[in-house]
């Protein structure tokens, strides 16, 4: 297996679910990942040699998924150069989503972190993949392909609902 360029990271695995998703685009894409949990306030060392390391190991984006006060993106964001892209994730003792929102979308000037809606670990996945194909066109030719069919998807509802129309 070729060495990961992104590493797929969660606050537990109870984000697990969601956070499989960006797996999921990643491999329709062939972008070779890692996925683990790495805990900003349960295992902060652990998140500390995760970020210090990545670049080092290859990884060229991290994305990071956490719930409540989900700090994991934007701490992770404070120690390495990478793009972080951050996923909000609703879990059980969460302020509907958006405490997870807020912390992630409101890092200071010189820490940016790229954030995706609530629950979209699949758009983080898709702009993962993104990022890799501008230095990689078979990556770029592959998401090319997806948003094509994404297009296509659409374009053949147009005559079903048009018809509703001219009844």
């Amino acid at each position: 297996m070729s060495k990961p360029q992104v590493g797929i990271i969660m606050g537990s695995k109870s984000d697990l679910p969601i956070m499989q998703q960006a797996a999921e685009m990643l491999e329709q894409f062939g972008v070779p990942f890692e996925i683990t949990v790495v805990s900003a306030h349960r295992t902060p060392m652990r998140m500390v040699e995760y970020a210090k390391n990545a670049s080092g190991r290859g990884l060229k984006v991290i994305i990071a998924g956490a719930g409540g006060a989900a700090h994991l993106p934007g701490m992770v964001a404070s120690i390495t150069s990478l793009p972080v892209i951050g996923v909000p994730v609703k879990s059980s003792n969460s302020i509907d989503g958006w405490d997870s929102i807020l912390s992630i979308l409101q890092m200071p000037n010189g820490v940016p972190v790229a954030t995706v809606a609530l629950n979209a670990a699949k758009n983080a996945g898709i702009l993962a993949g993104q990022v890799i194909g501008a230095s990689d066109t078979s990556i770029q030719k592959k998401i090319s392909e997806y948003k094509q069919e994404l297009r296509q998807k659409v374009l053949d509802t147009v005559p079903e609902v048009e018809a509703l129309g001219k009844k």
